[in-house]
């Protein structure tokens, strides 16, 4: 009886994956192949020659880019200070519940929250600063301010399984904390630390609602562009197009990076 259900169970497993597979790929696909096809006409180019001839959309991508790599060199360099802070520090229990608390609260906090919050609280800062003024400074403060619990799971996962071991193996040789830091710790974490910079990169650059709400005339992105364009017009240029397979397209190098960089660790 049990060996009859095999080939059913297999079967079964093997159209959910496909019907799974093709909900998630089959949009990109048809995107991508919107870019270069063109009715009547045949594959073509042209949409791609046009977007990289086009001001605006240069611009938004010089934004994004911006945007999502000084925000990301700054939320990392957070998230592993917090990480080995929150990690190596003798905190009490209950001092150290909280805290992961705190760590995972910006994750499964719905992104028009932190918006909302970030609008509020920027608007009540905007008096001491022109930071907080809507522009690309407060949208690299939003990205900061949700990247950083990203950064420092990570992180925080790759201290508990190194452990501490090597570190006190190098006090016991008389190192310094700067040199058990510089020459132990941070090596040790390297990939952790480049895959939580990978993956907050990406989260910048998907992110829409932050960057909407904190955003302002000169500093659009590439999300921000692309609904600005589809509300406005109701309909999908083939720019726009073209502008989406080549977003997917450097979102899917970037996790392709993170995967090969994770296996790389485990190998190790």
């Amino acid at each position: 009886m049990r060996r009859s259900l095999h080939p059913v169970m297999n079967t079964l497993t093997l159209g959910v994956a496909v019907v799974t597979l093709t909900l998630l790929y089959v949009p990109l696909i048809v995107v991508a192949c919107m870019s270069i096809y063109k009715p009547g006409k045949g594959f073509t180019l042209a949409a791609y020659n046009r977007l990289f001839h086009n001001e605006a959309i240069l611009q938004a991508a010089l934004n994004t880019f911006l945007l999502a790599s000084i925000s990301t060199v700054i939320a990392t360099a957070l998230g592993t200070m917090l990480a080995i802070g929150i990690h190596r520090f003798p905190w009490g229990r209950p001092a150290r519940a909280a805290y992961d608390l705190l760590l995972y609260l910006p994750v499964v906090t719905p992104d028009i929250i932190i918006a909302a919050a970030l609008l509020v609280a920027f608007g009540m800062l905007k008096n001491l600063s022109t930071l907080f003024d809507p522009g690309l400074p407060a949208m690299i403060i939003g990205h900061v301010s949700f990247q950083i619990a990203f950064v420092a799971l990570v992180v925080q996962s790759r201290l508990a399984t190194i452990g501490r071991g090597l570190e006190e193996a190098a006090r016991d040789l008389y190192a310094s904390t700067w040199q058990v830091l510089w020459r132990v710790t941070v090596p040790m974490l390297a990939p952790a630390i480049v895959a939580g910079a990978i993956l907050a990169i990406t989260l910048s650059l998907d992110d829409f609602i932050i960057s909407f709400f904190t955003h302002g005339a000169d500093s659009t992105t590439l999300p921000i562009l692309i609904y600005n364009q589809v509300g406005r017009r109701k309909e999908i240029t083939p720019e726009m197009h073209a502008v989406a397979t080549l977003s997917v397209l450097v979102t899917v190098l970037l996790v392709i990076g993170l995967e090969r960089l994770t296996r790389r660790d485990e190998k190790q």
